[in-house]
C-alpha cells in the first residue's frame, strides 16, 4: 500500500529519478526552463496550461492536491489514498505493477511518478508513446520532503506555490524537530510492516519507518539489518521493544490489537507486557510528503505520553 521496498536496498537511498539529467538539481533546472520557455513541444506543463495529470505515488498525489492542481488529475494509483477525493478518481493500479495501455488511453499531458514506479519496460512504453514522465525522488528524510515538494511544483510550472508550501512545511518540521530534540527518554520502537502466519516483516536500518521513529524521538529496535526483513520470534524478544508500531492496514488484516498482543513473541516484550501498541495510517506515517509534520507530531505524542506538541507550536 505504501510503496515500501521489502528485502531490497531502500529505493530512497539508492535510486535516481528517471527524469533526464545527472542529478535532482539538474532535473529541477530542466523543469524550470521548460515552464519558462513556451516551447512547441507537446505535453509541456506550465502554470497556465498543465493539461491532464496522472499521479503515481500517494505522497505525490498529496502534494498535487496541496498545490491546488487537483482539478488536472485524471487518474491516480492504488497508493493514492489521501485526500478522500483522490480515491474517487480512475485508478491505474499499483505503482510497481503498472500497465501501459490504460495510462495511454487517458492521454495524459504529464505523469508524475514516485521513484521505483514501474516496471521499467512500461515506463519505456509510455515514453515511446509520447508521454511526459517526471520521476520524483523518494528520500525518507526532512530534506527529502522539501525536495519532493519542490520537484513536483517545478514539473507543474508552479514554482511560487511550491516555494510557499515547502517553506510552510519546512517551518513546521523545524519547530517540531527542535522541540523533540529536547526529549531525553527515547523508547525502543519495533515497526512491523506485516504480520501473518509466518515471521513478521520488521523495519531495520535505513527505512522510512526507522527514520520517522528517530525523528519522533524514538529508537529503532532493530539495528542488526537494513531494510525490511522477516524477523524470527526469538529476535523480536531479544529486541525488547518498548513500543510496537504498525499501520492500521496491518492491524486490520491481523484481526485487531488483541490478536497482535497474543502472539508469544510480542507478549514476551516490554511493549506486549505494557500493551504499548501505536497504530497509524501507513501513508501518513511513511509517505514523507506534505503531511509529514502531522505524522511527526502524532507519532511523537504517541511515543511520549503527556507531550503536546500542538500546544507548544501555537
Amino acid at each position: 500500500m505504501i510503496g515500501e521496498k521489502v528485502m531490497k536496498t531502500d529505493h530512497a537511498m539508492t535510486t535516481k529519478p528517471r527524469t533526464k539529467g545527472p542529478s535532482l538539481i539538474a532535473a529541477l533546472a530542466l523543469a524550470g526552463l521548460i515552464a519558462a520557455s513556451q516551447s512547441s513541444m507537446a505535453h509541456e506543463p506550465s502554470e497556465d496550461n498543465v493539461g491532464k495529470i496522472i499521479s503515481i505515488g500517494g505522497s505525490i498525489t498529496e502534494i498535487v492536491y496541496a498545490l491546488g492542481f487537483e482539478h488536472h488529475l485524471v487518474a491516480v494509483d492504488t497508493t493514492s489514498l489521501y485526500p478522500a477525493a483522490a480515491r474517487e478518481l480512475p485508478n491505474v493500479g499499483y505503482m510497481r505493477q503498472l500497465a501501459a495501455e490504460p495510462i495511454i488511453a487517458l492521454d495524459p499531458s504529464l505523469i508524475l511518478a514516485v521513484e521505483d514506479s514501474g516496471p521499467p519496460t512500461v515506463l519505456d512504453q509510455l515514453e515511446s508513446a509520447g508521454a511526459s514522465i517526471v520521476m520524483v525522488p523518494d528520500e525518507p528524510t526532512l530534506d527529502g520532503v522539501r525536495q519532493k515538494i519542490t520537484m513536483v511544483a517545478a514539473a507543474l510550472g508552479a514554482e511560487s506555490e511550491g516555494a510557499a508550501l515547502a517553506a510552510e512545511t519546512d517551518d513546521a518540521l523545524t519547530r517540531l524537530s527542535e522541540r523533540i530534540a529536547t526529549i531525553e527518554e527515547r523508547p525502543s520502537v519495533l515497526f512491523l510492516l506485516s504480520v501473518g502466519s509466518g515471521s513478521p516483516l520488521a523495519a531495520g536500518r535505513e527505512t522510512s519507518a526507522a527514520n520517522i521513529v528517530e525523528l519522533a524521538g524514538g529508537r529503532n529496535a532493530i539495528d542488526e539489518f537494513e531494510n525490511y526483513k522477516p524477523i524470527a520470534p526469538e529476535a523480536v524478544v531479544a529486541a525488547a521493544p518498548d513500543v510496537i508500531l504498525v499501520t492500521d492496514r496491518t492491524l486490520g488484516a491481523l484481526g485487531g490489537q488483541d490478536t497482535l498482543l497474543a502472539r508469544p513473541e510480542i507478549a514476551n516484550t516490554p511493549a506486549g507486557q505494557n500493551q504499548r501498541v501505536v497504530v497509524m495510517d501507513g501513508l501518513l506515517l511513511l509517505g514523507f510528503g506534505a503531511r509529514t509534520p502531522d505524522a511527526l507530531r502524532s507519532l511523537a505524542e504517541a511515543l511520549h505520553p503527556g507531550l503536546s506538541l500542538a500546544e507548544r507550536e501555537n
